[in-house]
């Protein structure tokens, strides 16, 4: 049985402890450690729920890795999070179609999508007139997002799309966009522009969730100082100064995530514990 690693769920607890009395095997799979991190005091509870299973499963290989260190005799795989099938995945090169910057996730103040709205509007001179921002996401700040939008006349360059979950109409948007942005921290979003062969402008200090660990610097993403409007938007204008560039490592991109991130590499893990 695979049940998940969540203290909060307290009936787990208790299928964990009986499974425990009769010899029962379990997996338990969720994150390493709290949101907290490794150090923090609430890790002591997970710790113990960790003990009781006879395996665990994470969410990257960095996390396996570190909570291996803690843990040398426990069996620890790694699943990572996975949003699509591999036929799912593909990109687009039309460089006259590809001029936009996506953004996608909650319209919430820990994502600061109004702060890359603010940062856009600044360098609207200095990137293509055909460039827009689409923001993808529903949230608190949709209507401070929007009334920002409003009063400065920049509605036919910052799109607001809305909550939108069909994998066609999200693969439509991310084909027209040569970078996606994460100007809090970084979550599924990053795996899901990966998956499309998008690199992605990430903020460099955040508490970040373990989807991070796909970034890699220059590759397939470019981190700006955290909270930096001007950093972030000089970051914006260097991608367009090397456009041809960034579209040339698209499907490199999206290769990596088919292989690493994709429901059969995730699915895989649990396969193998039936062997």
């Amino acid at each position: 049985m695979v049940l998940e690693m969540n203290p909060r769920i307290l009936s787990n607890w208790l299928i964990l402890i009986i499974r425990k009395l009769v010899l029962k095997k379990t997996v338990v799979w969720g994150h390493a450690w709290p949101r907290g991190g490794s150090e923090s005091k609430s890790d002591v509870v997970r710790q113990l729920m960790r003990k009781l299973g006879d395996e665990i499963i994470v969410y990257t290989k960095t996390q396996a890795k570190e909570l291996g260190l803690k843990m040398p005799n426990k069996i620890i795989n790694a699943a990572p999070n996975a949003l699509y099938f591999k036929k799912d995945m593909s990109t687009s090169f039309n460089s006259e179609k590809i001029n936009h910057i996506i953004y996608v996730g909650r319209l919430s103040k820990p994502k600061k999508a109004f702060f890359l709205v603010k940062a856009f509007h600044k360098i609207l001179d200095n990137i293509p007139s055909n460039t827009n921002l689409i923001i993808v996401g529903e949230g608190e700040e949709k209507s401070l997002i929007e009334n920002y939008v409003n009063e400065y006349k920049i509605n036919d360059r910052v799109l607001i799309k809305g909550h939108v979950s069909n994998i066609e109409t999200l693969k439509q948007f991310y084909s027209e966009s040569l970078f996606s942005v994460s100007p809090g921290y970084v979550g599924l979003s990053i795996t899901q522009s990966f998956s499309f062969g998008v690199p992605m402008i990430i903020s460099k200090n955040e508490n970040h969730s373990p989807e991070i660990e796909a970034s890699q610097d220059g590759i397939n993403s470019l981190f700006f100082d955290t909270d930096n409007e001007s950093s972030l938007s000089e970051t914006i204008v260097e991608v367009y100064n090397h456009k041809s560039k960034w579209i040339a490592k698209r499907e490199e991109i999206c290769l990596f995530c088919k292989n690493t991130y994709s429901t059969e590499a995730m699915g895989q893990t649990f396969l193998n514990i039936l062997k």
